[in-house]
């Protein structure tokens, strides 16, 4: 769906709907009420991409529509967008028009905007970009007040910067964090504030950090990302051991980490399955080497799986945790790996954050927790 258009008065009954889904998912696994976390009804999304569809002359912006993949929607608005792309839209391509080098093999448009009112945009071609487009895009950046970029194949030209900075408000403090271009960062930053609270929420109730009582409360991540969560989970615990694959990211979470004052957290770049077999001892990794597996006593997994949820040898090892905090954008493989925990833990707490408004997608976390012996 291309989004030229939205009825926002149907929102709430498409969200009732989610909702129903959810519930009818995970009756049979006893989940509680589910906390419900809306999406603002227009301006929520804080990624745009788009195709520049060429005639006439001119450019315009574009989608398809999955059920006519081959016609363009031409677009004069995107009301899904954040308000800043909104308004940033039509005075990019006045502009670009105006200066022939920047619309001359242009095939897409894309947009990063953050709350904290940072803009990233990258013009992506058919053709190799020169110094007459570089010297052109510098002017269109310097007069629209933009991070520019600027990609063809084989080609990336990054004019000051490939990031923007972003300020999220949880639970009265104001998280702060570096996201990069081409990298993962969820979407809907209203909606991600609501999930990173929800988050911070469940973690206090475990018995928050330095529980002298308990026997352990450090905390083991699968697929950090970005420290979209770590950073707000770190101090609720006494120790953290973050785990995740893409080089990008981790540097993301590296930089987000410190900017954040979160000493406590150690990231390794190592996929799932293999942080399972370092901790059960079957294999070693150099990437461990400055990391002491044996000083940690984890008490909580949390993990933000794709959508494909946890594998085999992930869910093997979720099952030996008092505690776990789990998010995820399919709820069809959560209630798959949930069924495949039901014999260890149960469910404690659940929520629903509508990070895609007038789409079938629905993020979910849940709490599981160890069942009584």
């Amino acid at each position: 769906m291309p989004f030229a258009t939205l009825d926002t008065a149907c929102y709430p009954q498409q969200l009732a709907e989610k909702k129903a889904v959810f519930q009818s998912l995970f009756a049979s696994l006893d989940a509680p009420e589910p906390s419900v976390f809306a999406s603002r009804p227009e301006h929520y999304r804080m990624r745009a991409e788009f195709r520049a569809w060429r005639h006439d002359g001119v450019w315009d912006y574009a989608m398809f529509d999955p059920a006519n993949p081959r016609q363009p929607v031409l677009l004069q608005q995107f009301p899904v967008a954040d308000a800043a792309i909104c308004s940033l839209m039509p005075r990019l391509r006045a502009v670009m028009l105006e200066i022939p080098p920047l619309c001359q093999g242009l095939y897409g448009v894309e947009f990063l905007a953050t709350l904290a009112g940072d803009m990233l945009v990258t013009l992506i071609y058919r053709r190799a970009l020169d110094t007459t487009w570089t010297e052109a895009a510098h002017a269109l950046a310097e007069t629209l007040g933009i991070a520019l970029i600027g990609r063809s194949r084989g080609q990336k030209i990054v004019l000051t910067r490939d990031w923007v900075e972003e300020s999220l408000q949880v639970n009265g403090e104001n998280l702060r964090y570096r996201q990069y271009e081409g990298a993962f960062s969820q979407p809907n930053a209203g909606v991600n504030q609501h999930m990173l609270a929800w988050a911070q929420s469940q973690a206090q109730n475990l018995g928050g950090k330095s529980d002298k009582d308990r026997l352990g409360n450090d905390l083991l991540e699968l697929y950090c990302g970005n420290g979209n969560f770590t950073v707000a989970l770190a101090p609720f615990f006494d120790k953290v051991l973050a785990t995740e694959m893409s080089k990008v990211s981790v540097a993301a979470a590296e930089h987000n980490l410190a900017r954040n004052g979160c000493g406590n957290v150690s990231i390794a770049r190592l996929a799932s399955e293999e942080i399972s077999a370092a901790l059960q001892g079957v294999r070693e990794f150099r990437r461990l080497r400055e990391i002491d597996l044996a000083s940690y006593r984890f008490s909580t997994l949390f993990v933000d799986p794709p959508r494909s949820g946890l594998d085999p040898a992930t869910l093997a090892l979720a099952a030996g945790f008092d505690n776990i905090l789990y998010i995820s954008c399919n709820p069809h493989s959560l209630q798959d790996n949930v069924a495949a925990l039901a014999g260890s833990h149960h469910i404690a707490a659940s929520a629903i954050f509508d990070q895609f408004p007038y789409t079938a997608h629905l993020e979910c976390g849940l709490l599981l927790q160890k069942n009584p012996a």
